[in-house]
């Protein structure tokens, strides 16, 4: 999230999560000064589809078509309602709704999509809009959950290891915390971590409370880097000896968000190695942000 010009694009299909979706993303606009473009395209799909399948996809495609600038008013008016001075802009594409929100990401300083939660077998078998931006945009994408249609109080909870992703990860989640007036809570996992570094085979020659102790203290260091930046951010940091989905779903039922870095691996990789991601796109009753580290970082895709 940089340019102070660069839209907050929002992704619509027409349901009250969408909805909710643009109202949250107008909140975020208008909190960074930043323009919101509201974007309705056609529903990304899989392939190999049976007869009855491609049949429903046809009509569904169909109905998306013929209610889009139905869909696109209704998110206009409800985003104006909420931040009447905000500069709002819609556009409607006949293309599949993945390839439309990768190709805004390019320019825009956050990506917010709505609607369903992702579960494994409907990311395998019929693809997901959600995960494929997540994967794939240039900037910090956001998937909706929830009902709040505006940050709130709660902390912004965000996952650290040791890779580019989480310094990006780190970095978007002490800007938005900053402007929101919110705390940042940074959590490690610390499950399988130590035995593959050290090379202890037996864990229970492993003093657990010094590797605690010993990651701690980095992950600590690592966030004073960011907190450095921004001054005015409370930030706490957390060890949990779980696996990085179930170390993060710990602590956001009482956050506001929560975001984690992304290797950019595609869907399918995505979906085979149950990466954090693609749990908390399922899981977290908060929006999820997924942040890519910069291009000369990636090397997974």
């Amino acid at each position: 999230m940089t340019s102070s010009d660069a839209p907050v694009v929002v992704g619509i299909d027409g349901s009250d999560g969408a909805l909710n979706a643009a109202r949250w993303a107008g909140a975020v606009a208008a909190r960074f000064g930043a323009p919101l473009r509201i974007v309705h395209a056609l529903p990304s799909v899989g392939r190999n589809l049976t007869q009855t399948a491609a049949a429903f996809t046809a009509a569904m495609m169909s109905y998306q078509r013929d209610m889009a600038e139905a869909f696109l008013k209704a998110a206009d008016e409800a985003v104006r309602a909420d931040n009447p001075e905000l500069s709002v802009s819609t556009v409607s594409f006949n293309e599949p709704a993945d390839q439309v929100l990768i190709d805004a990401s390019s320019d825009a300083r956050l990506v917010v999509l709505g609607g369903k939660k992702v579960t494994p077998a409907a990311a395998l078998l019929l693809g997901s809009t959600a995960l494929s931006v997540a994967t794939r945009a240039a900037c910090p994408v956001v998937a909706f959950r929830g009902e709040t249609v505006a940050p709130g109080d709660g902390p912004v909870v965000v996952g650290v290891d040791d890779s580019p992703a989480a310094q990006a990860a780190l970095e978007s989640a002490f800007e938005f915390a900053d402007r929101f007036g919110l705390a940042v809570n940074a959590v490690r996992s610390l499950s399988l971590a130590a035995p593959a570094e050290t090379g202890v085979t037996i864990p229970l020659l492993i003093d657990w409370d010094g590797v605690e102790s010993a990651e701690l203290a980095d992950l600590t260091e690592t966030v004073d880097v960011h907190n450095k930046r921004h001054p005015g951010v409370d930030a706490k940091s957390f060890i949990e000896p779980d696996s990085p989905g179930k170390a993060l779903l710990k602590h956001v039922a009482d956050s506001g968000l929560v975001v984690v870095g992304s290797r950019g691996r595609n869907a399918l990789a995505g979906v085979l190695l149950g990466s954090t991601s693609l749990n908390l796109l399922h899981h977290s009753p908060v929006p999820v942000m997924i942040c890519r580290a910069a291009p000369q970082g990636d090397s997974d895709e």
